[in-house]
C-alpha cells in the first residue's frame, strides 16, 4: 500500500463503511462435518509445557477434574489450515470423551485427539466431570491469533495477523479497544514487551488482500498479575491427569524460575522426595 495519502485514504475508506461491521470477505470453503469416531485417532506430540501449564485445575461440582482441552498449534483462535489437533486432557478413560461443537454434542464418545476438519467452537468432557475449557477453529479471511497460554506481567508476546491460507496481507493495522496503534508493529506481527495489566483489552488487525479489505474478528488479551515463584499445593497441571492427592510424577516440566514443592496432608508421612 505505501505510505502517505494512498494508505491513509484506504483506511479512512474502511473506517467509512463501518469497520467494525465489515463483513469477512474471499472464499471460505467449507469442509464436511466428521464425527470424532468416524475419524482417525493421531497421537500427536506433546503439547508445549507452557500451554499445558496455562491454567488451574478447575473442580466440577463432584469433586472430579474438569479436562483441559489443548490445541496444536499452540495460537488462539486456531485457523483450519494449520492442521490443527485437539487433545481431550483429563481424569477418566480416553475413549469416553465426549466432544461438543458449537455448543451442541458431536457425534459419540471417542478418542480424545482429533484433527480438526472443520471450523467451529469445541470442547469435551469425560464422565463425571465437567465440560472443558472451549478452543475456537477459524475460517475467516483475516485471523489475529494470540498464544495459547496464560499471559503474565513482564512476558513478550507476539500477535500475528495472518490472512487465509495464508495469503499476503499488505498495510495492516493493529487495533487495541478501537484506537489505532500507529508505530508499534513490524509487519503483520504486534509484539507487546513486558507485560503489564494495562494492555488487557480487545485487539484486531485490518489490512488489504487480493479480494479486497478486511478486518479479523476481534480477540481478547488479558493479562495475569505477576510470575508466582511457586504455585499453591492445590494446583495441579491439567497434562498430568494428577489424582486428589497430588502424587504428580516428578517429570514436571515447569516454567523458567518456577519451583514445586509437594507437601503431604497435615498428619500425613511424608509423600517422599520433592522436587524443584
Amino acid at each position: 500500500l505505501g505510505t502517505g495519502t494512498g494508505q491513509q485514504e484506504f483506511w479512512d475508506g474502511i473506517l467509512g463503511t463501518g469497520m467494525w461491521g465489515l463483513a469477512p470477505v474471499g472464499p471460505r470453503p467449507s469442509a464436511s462435518l466428521v464425527s470424532p469416531r468416524g475419524m482417525p485417532c493421531p497421537r500427536p506430540a506433546v503439547p508445549s509445557p507452557v500451554v499445558a501449564l496455562a491454567g488451574w485445575c478447575p473442580l466440577s461440582p463432584a469433586g472430579a477434574q474438569t479436562p483441559q482441552l489443548l490445541v496444536e498449534p499452540p495460537w488462539t483462535p486456531a485457523v483450519l489450515w494449520d492442521r490443527v489437533t485437539l487433545t481431550c486432557q483429563g481424569s477418566g478413560t480416553a475413549g469416553d470423551t465426549t466432544w461438543y461443537k458449537d455448543g451442541r454434542r458431536w457425534g459419540e464418545k471417542g478418542c480424545d485427539s482429533f484433527t480438526v476438519t472443520e471450523s467451529g467452537t469445541y470442547q469435551c468432557q469425560r464422565p463425571g466431570s465437567g465440560i472443558s475449557n472451549p478452543v475456537m477453529v477459524s475460517n475467516e479471511p483475516l485471523v489475529l491469533q494470540v498464544p495459547a497460554r496464560a499471559l503474565l506481567e513482564g512476558d513478550t508476546v507476539t500477535l500475528r495477523c495472518r490472512g487465509w491460507q495464508d495469503n499476503p496481507v499488505t498495510g495492516v493495522r493493529f487495533y487495541k479497544d478501537e484506537k489505532d496503534l500507529q508505530g508499534s508493529f513490524r509487519g503483520s506481527e504486534l509484539s507487546l514487551p513486558l507485560l503489564q495489566l494495562q494492555h488487557s483489552g480487545r485487539y484486531r488487525c485490518g489490512g488489504l488482500m487480493d479480494s479486497g479489505k478486511a478486518v479479523s474478528t476481534p480477540v481478547t488479551v488479558t493479562v495475569h498479575g505477576e510470575h508466582p515463584k511457586s504455585f499453591p499445593v492445590s494446583w495441579c497441571p491439567p497434562l498430568l491427569q494428577c489424582p486428589q492427592s497430588l502424587l504428580c510424577p516428578p517429570t514436571v516440566v515447569l516454567p523458567s524460575g518456577v519451583s514445586l514443592s509437594v507437601q503431604p496432608p497435615r498428619g500425613q508421612g511424608a509423600l517422599g522426595n520433592a522436587w524443584s
